[in-house]
């Protein structure tokens, strides 16, 4: 593709996104291991014949603009993806499709390297996402082994927005309708992402009923109907903001991902359609509480 600055100015950099998607079913089985140990190890989906997704697909790709207002001809990365990816594993029984799925396990996240793998010599790709089903997804960006797993989740919980030591008329001014001594409720959707190593054999990067295991127990049960700032102590002097909820949610589950042999990487907090917030563990376990200031967030 040959680059040509648009009206003078230097060649402009974009990433675009396909979106793809295919059927097909998978089974979580390693031959080495006892039936038990594989029951141990997977659960559910080690049963036979396996189980099925809807997958979504989404292919990022950067590059130039071109004359023509495009990175690339989207009609053709279309034909790229079809032949190299979805003609090939749509409606297909995924442990025996590929070479690859029978060396590891065709997890979510292996899923997404081997797209990567098998994109690469067509396409400048920067990022596959693969979405299993609506509440779990993978991205990886060619880092050899290392890949992103996200797990979405929910809770509701009420909370008021007020700073103890100002009048109701003080935070009403800074904080509004949020400052009306009920507090009011939301229906949070918390997406927690970890990363780390893909494991040559299991295809996983962490145990993932281990994973939801840990995000349940230090954050929606103790959190789920619950009002905040009166039943969650570190919330009785500090602020319940979306801001400040994602980085208290942060600060308890670094050290449980951590022990499962991840890092977490983002957590994501939706008050709303319209409201969120994302911070980041950029942090080391031991200095995640010391790092949230004490009224508000430090993302």
């Amino acid at each position: 593709m040959t680059t040509v600055a648009l009206g003078g100015l230097a060649p402009m950099k974009c990433i675009i996104n396909r979106r793809a998607q295919f059927s097909a079913s998978h089974r979580y089985w390693l031959n080495e291991l006892s039936d038990a140990e594989n029951a141990r190890q997977f659960g559910p989906c080690t049963s036979f014949p396996g189980h099925g997704h809807n997958y979504v697909l989404y292919v990022a790709i950067e590059g130039d603009l071109d004359e023509y207002g495009m990175v690339l001809n989207l009609s053709d990365v279309k034909h790229v993806i079809k032949k190299e990816v979805t003609a090939q594993l749509d409606f297909a029984y995924l442990n025996d499709v590929w070479p690859e799925f029978q060396r590891t396990l065709p997890t979510t996240e292996f899923i997404a390297k081997a797209i990567w793998d098998r994109l690469a010599p067509h396409l400048p790709i920067v990022n596959i996402q693969l979405f299993e089903h609506p509440e779990l997804w993978s991205d990886y960006s060619g880092n050899d082994m290392e890949a992103f797993l996200t797990v979405s989740t929910h809770f509701s919980a009420a909370h008021r927005l007020a700073l103890p030591r100002l009048s109701y008329e003080e935070n009403c001014e800074i904080y509004g309708k949020c400052a009306r001594p009920h507090g009011h409720g939301h229906n949070y959707h918390l997406e927690v992402t970890v990363k780390g190593q893909i494991d040559p054999r299991t295809g996983m990067l962490v145990d993932l009923a281990a994973l939801q295991a840990a995000i349940d127990e230090h954050v929606v049960e103790p959190f789920d109907h619950t009002f905040l700032n009166k039943d969650i102590p570190y919330f009785a002097e500090v602020v319940p903001t979306a801001e400040n909820i994602a980085v208290h949610i942060r600060d308890l589950l670094q050290g449980p991902i951590a022990t499962l042999g991840a890092s977490l990487h983002k957590v994501k907090l939706i008050e709303s359609p319209n409201n969120s917030a994302e911070v980041y563990a950029s942090v080391p376990v031991g200095d995640a509480v010391a790092a949230a200031a004490p009224e508000l967030a430090t993302v």
